[in-house]
């Protein structure tokens, strides 16, 4: 299998990276065929130009590079600190520009006239880690944990993919290094589980 791994924290020595290497050291343990975009580190442009907004439109080498990674991948495994109850822009800026028509999705007709989105990625699995200093309980109760609709509906669920997982771990701030050796463990066997060893691989 071919796993895409993005992961977005502007430290490279944040524990979302940890989460990144982690996840894509298992992989490749497993056999897999890896890439990994650590987007900080590439300098990643967020900002979606008029230009690339037609569905066909000629994107720039680094763009067409990243959507070529997402169309050919068989698993993502997406890492990201939750940051006001959504992804860090440069996440976003991802998701705009490459997570697009003709790529990720397309709109066919419905039966009523309302363009129905059309899932086009080959994924068979997604993964999504997310760290966090607000307690699951309150993330839940106060603020409705929109992390979960963003990735589980609104992306996810426009592209087709249908087995998605996503995990937090909270609160970081004050976690000890035994708890986030722990968490990293977590990290391996959601992997495992997600994208098993298999003939393809």
């Amino acid at each position: 299998m071919k796993i895409l791994i993005v992961v977005a924290h502007p430290s490279p020595a944040s524990f979302n990276r940890a989460i990144a290497d982690t996840a894509a050291d298992e992989a490749r343990r497993l056999g897999h065929e890896v890439v990994l975009h650590d987007l900080c580190a590439e300098k990643f442009d967020p900002v979606m130009p008029a230009e690339e907004l037609p569905k066909n439109a000629p994107l720039p080498p680094d763009i067409a590079r990243h959507c070529d990674d997402l169309r050919a991948a068989d698993g993502l495994v997406v890492v990201h600190p939750n940051w006001w109850g959504q992804p860090p822009a440069i996440l976003t800026g991802w998701i705009d520009r490459v997570v697009r028509p003709g790529v990720a999705y397309e709109f066919s007709v419905g039966d009523k006239g309302e363009g129905m989105p059309v899932g086009l990625l080959k994924l068979r699995a997604a993964l999504v880690f997310n760290t966090a200093n607000t307690p699951p309980d309150r993330e839940v109760a106060v603020f409705g944990d929109p992390l979960e609709a963003i990735w589980m509906k609104c992306v996810f669920g426009l592209c087709g993919v249908t087995d998605a997982v996503r995990k937090t771990f909270s609160v970081v701030i004050v976690s000890s290094p035994a708890q986030r050796a722990g968490w990293l463990e977590e990290v391996r066997a959601a992997v495992r589980e997600k994208f098993p060893r298999g003939p393809a691989s």
